[in-house]
């Protein structure tokens, strides 16, 4: 590969007309550069950081020449480059709010994610579908993100029904044409021929109780969660008409996968089955299920599971997740769940709010704090309000100094140590099979 080119003349750039070396993006560098410019971004308070004040205006600028570099950069010739500003992009957005920024340029972003999911290979298409997410998180539910759904739709449902691409790649557009669905909900029959699209893919499964060839081997069986949990969370937003054919279709079939061999489906799955019944019952309080006894008993045997072939942190995970799945189904309970975000709090009371908020933590990663901050749409879908403005003096008396953050740190680490031993210790692994 040939090498990067020699740095260009000096261009006048920012107030004063100070002089900076403008280095052109290689491929290498292009995604440590978003990184780490991004990462001063995450966190409003960050701006009140200790230490010399910060000309932010002149911040702003070089982060959005950068990121108009990045743009740039999803039309090289390099997939290894475009890759890198597709992964660019995607930090950036995750970590700041830039409505007026994308609204500017949303048809060559969306034109570079189709090339992009139609020409690239697996980790690019993955990537692709990660910032299409994004884009529709950042312009909220209105008419762009109508027309994002429109070019890519298409694109995304030929992706994850061609056999011939790889998982990744259709487990990444699976999920990316769930969320912009969810998003643009006014459409009906885009809601009902996104859902179909994914039924296909997901039910696949359903087979492999009565196929001893096993059609949703483990390699597919990502793929199929992704479409699941997708095909859930549309769900979530269907007229009650809707639901109750998707209740006749599935609640019957969907007890076959807490038979799968692969921990992430058996909680899939019965995450599914807990949002089921919870909307079955707000349509009708005294919903009867058939086979009720036969489905606790398979709950019962989740949460106590104590198989010696199965790895102990799938045990943990799945007996943790299951004993709160039975309580659902049995006694119509939820633990309530308390997620902070700067001065504020939010209650997850239900197994639909558990789903949608599951599915944007998953998206938004370490950004989900900020954007529950700041995001507009992502407050509306969680009732939250218009959100809450804060100035540069209140942020400081919020924030912590280094040093008690570091006396926190190190006193949770000894509490850690400390319970960590004591479960190594022998005397307490009888523990494990109950």
């Amino acid at each position: 590969m040939p090498k990067s080119k020699k740095r260009g003349s000096n261009h006048q750039r920012g107030a004063g007309g100070q002089h900076r070396n403008v280095q052109p993006f290689s491929d290498e560098d292009a995604s440590i550069e978003t990184m780490s410019h991004c990462s001063g971004f995450s966190d409003p308070a960050s701006f009140t950081e200790e230490g010399p004040e910060v000309d932010e205006e002149a911040t702003q600028e070089d982060f959005e020449y950068k990121l108009k570099g990045f743009i740039d950069l999803t039309l090289d010739k390099s997939a290894k480059t475009r890759q890198a500003a597709l992964e660019g992009l995607k930090n950036a957005l995750t970590s700041k709010i830039l409505y007026e920024f994308i609204l500017e340029r949303r048809m060559t972003l969306t034109d570079s994610i189709e090339r992009c999911i139609k020409k690239g290979k697996s980790d690019e298409q993955s990537a692709a579908a990660r910032l299409a997410c994004l884009l529709c998180v950042q312009l909220g539910s209105g008419i762009e993100s109508e027309e994002i759904l429109k070019t890519l739709g298409p694109v995304l449902k030929k992706i994850i029904c061609d056999g011939t691409a790889s998982i990744q790649a259709r487990q990444a557009c699976a999920t990316c044409l769930g969320v912009c669905c969810f998003i643009v909900t006014d459409d009906i029959t885009e809601l009902y021929s996104t859902m179909e699209c994914l039924e296909n893919i997901f039910t696949k499964s359903y087979q492999r109780e009565r196929d001893t060839n096993g059609i949703s081997s483990t390699h597919n069986t990502v793929l199929h969660i992704s479409a699941l949990l997708a095909w859930t969370l549309l769900l979530t937003i269907c007229p009650v008409s809707e639901v109750k054919k998707k209740l006749e279709m599935h609640l019957h079939k969907l007890p076959n996968l807490l038979s799968c061999d692969d921990v992430n489906m058996r909680i899939a799955a019965g995450e599914t089955l807990a949002l089921l019944f919870e909307l079955a019952r707000e349509m009708e309080a005294d919903f009867f299920y058939e086979d009720m006894e036969l489905l606790t008993q398979k709950l019962k045997a989740l949460a106590t599971d104590g198989n010696k072939h199965r790895a102990k942190v799938d045990k943990r995970k799945q007996r943790s997740v299951f004993r709160d799945i039975l309580r659902a189904v049995e006694e119509r309970d939820f633990p309530t769940e308390t997620v902070k975000f700067g001065p504020e709090r939010m209650y997850i009371d239900c197994w639909v709010k558990k789903q949608t908020y599951d599915t944007f933590k998953e998206l938004l990663g370490s950004g989900m704090q900020y954007h529950l901050q700041s995001n507009e749409f992502l407050r509306n879908v969680f009732e939250l309000g218009p959100p809450v403005m804060l100035d540069a003096a209140t942020l400081k008396t919020m924030k912590i100094s280094r040093f008690e953050r570091h006396l926190y740190n190190s006193a949770a680490f000894k509490a850690r140590t400390k319970a960590r031993s004591k479960c190594r210790d022998k005397r307490t692994d009888v523990g494990e099979f109950f």
